[in-house]
């Protein structure tokens, strides 16, 4: 028989096994304690306010041990949790929708980057980033949560087919539509 501790060095998949298996609330903790500091930085990033930010992490965890089972396998634990944290975030911003969009902007200090991923584009490139961040405030969170899973969270495109369950022609659809909202959105509102 594995003790805890044992048990506490299994892989991400093996642990969700058992955890699916017995139902253990002890060994959940085991993930909850691998994984509640990267849910609580992502529901942060939407709320900006720590109490929001534990209280979202905690409707993560009590929504992730009911859907546990739902979990297959096909990437990373880590991925399907990421996924299913910013859907949560994504629910909870469209949910929050009379509240002020800059409580519930996400923290923008790796946009920069978007410039060395985005050569070919001009027009991306020539955004300023105190301007971008309001523009992503102005679009839909469906378009600036796959913004910021490739740009920001740098997920390769094959990483957000499996976060969005889509496949890739539609992922590179979306992250093409949500870039040319965002270039129209800040050319539109913000020069």
């Amino acid at each position: 028989m594995k003790t805890l501790d044992d048990i506490s060095k299994l892989p991400d998949k093996d642990l969700v096994n058992a955890i699916v298996t017995t139902n253990n609330t002890l060994l959940f903790e085991i993930l909850y304690d691998r994984y509640s500091t990267l849910v609580y930085n992502k529901c942060y990033g939407f709320s900006k306010d720590e109490d929001e930010a534990k209280d979202l992490t905690q409707d993560v965890f009590l929504k992730l041990f009911v859907k546990l089972s739902s979990f297959k396998g096909k990437s990373k634990f880590s991925t399907w949790l990421y996924a299913f944290t910013y859907n949560h975030c994504v629910n909870y911003v469209t949910r929050s929708t009379a509240k002020k969009f800059e409580k519930q902007s996400v923290d923008y200090k790796d946009i920069e980057n978007l410039s060395e991923k985005e050569e070919d584009d001009a027009s991306f490139l020539s955004m300023r980033v105190d301007k971008l961040k309001v523009a992503l405030e102005l679009i839909s969170p469906e378009e600036k949560m796959i913004l910021l899973l490739k740009y920001q969270d740098f997920l390769s495109i094959k990483e957000i087919e499996s976060v969005l369950g889509i496949g890739e022609s539609a992922v590179k659809m979306r992250i093409k539509r949500a870039k040319d909202k965002l270039k129209l959105v800040y050319n539109d509102n913000l020069k």
